[in-house]
């Protein structure tokens, strides 16, 4: 199992503090979140990590060098034009069984080895990770029939949706739709997939996740983490 972990985006939502430290480096507690995901996937057996790296690379790289400080192989590819969040596989050598494919940016308590045999045995080229999310409207809704007479009024309600993870598992010929070297981000992908008949799966997970490019999602995620961290770290926390 290797895995390629998307960590060479600008973190614009996090501004000013990522004008300096790039957004996979955003401290969670005392560790950063992307070593957070490093030591889940050596927990989950992964083999290999490929860091995905763009804006500040210098400083991902001088803080994970080759791994070797939490015993996984991690080596790096470069992007020197931003080719969103699916452009940057295509320059990734090597993925010749499937492979999982996250954003550098979220905490979550998923079990990655689950995951990735729950794809091998759907056999679908591509494994979509979804979770529950309730969004709070700060705005009445008006519902309008026939006439235009207005049917009822809502005041600030809370809408449910099943939201993607950023958190992918990929057959290798996934690579075949991925123009190289030129910009496509993740849903445009699973969109081209769908387009063409190519069957996609969904993993639907009841756990803990938290986008940190979000800064409130950012804040929970921090006060989480301090409170428990054995929820998403089981290696000596």
């Amino acid at each position: 199992m290797k895995a390629v972990i998307l960590a060479g985006g600008t973190g614009t939502r996090l501004r000013p503090y990522t004008t300096v430290l790039p957004k996979p480096l955003m401290p969670i507690g005392d560790l950063p979140i992307l070593e957070i995901l490093v030591r889940q996937l050596k927990t989950a057996g992964c083999s290999e990590i490929v860091l995905a790296v763009g804006y500040l690379a210098a400083l991902i790289q001088a803080y994970f060098g080759d791994g070797s400080r939490w015993g996984i192989p991690i080596r790096y590819s470069q992007e020197t034009t931003p080719l969103g969040t699916a452009g940057p596989i295509s320059l990734v050598d090597g993925l010749d069984d499937s492979f999982l494919v996250m954003n550098g940016d979220i905490l979550t308590s998923l079990d990655f080895r689950e995951l990735y045999r729950f794809h091998l045995d759907r056999g679908a080229t591509a494994t979509v990770c979804r979770c529950d999310r309730s969004i709070k409207l700060n705005l009445g809704i008006v519902k309008v029939g026939e006439g235009g007479r207005v049917s009822d009024y809502i005041e600030k309600p809370s809408l449910e949706y099943q939201v993607s993870m950023g958190v992918y598992a990929f057959r290798p010929e996934i690579r075949d739709h991925i123009p190289k070297g030129r910009y496509m981000d993740l849903p445009d992908l699973i969109r081209s997939l769908l387009t063409r008949g190519v069957p996609a799966q969904s993993y639907d997970f009841k756990g803990l996740w938290f986008d940190i490019g979000n800064p409130d999602e950012h804040e929970r995620a921090v006060e989480l983490f301090i409170k428990d961290p054995k929820a998403f770290l089981a290696d000596n926390r």
